[in-house]
């Protein structure tokens, strides 16, 4: 199965990760989280998969993180209502995400995409 690259194509850090899997022949399937927000079930599925943290999936230095006061408190809500939150907008959740069978990656990590060669 191709890996879903989920990103917005006007992110820095999502056009190196995609001139990344493109210099390097990685296919994928492509989606703009500004058009198509994943949904609080896919963000359960992935964090599960991933065994990472609920505030790694959230844009911390994103303008609406910033202005939610999110800093303040993420930590006091529940997975349900961290999950419920992120899946309202993309501009919350931390681009890009890339699933696929080597698991879920969360940002742009060349030592981790180096995996998928």
């Amino acid at each position: 199965m191709k890996p879903i690259f989920i990103q917005y194509p006007k992110c820095s850090t999502c056009k190196r990760a995609k001139d990344y899997l493109d210099k390097h022949n990685i296919e994928y399937t492509s989606r703009d989280m500004m058009e198509e927000n994943p949904t609080k079930e896919e963000l359960k599925k992935w964090l599960d998969l991933s065994e990472l943290p609920i505030k790694r999936f959230f844009n911390t230095s994103g303008i609406v993180y910033r202005q939610m006061g999110l800093k303040d408190t993420l930590n006091d809500m529940s997975e349900e209502e961290a999950l419920e939150l992120l899946s309202t907008t993309g501009r919350l959740v931390r681009r890009p995400l890339l699933i696929g069978d080597h698991g879920v990656f969360v940002g742009f990590h060349e030592e981790m995409y180096e995996t998928l060669k």
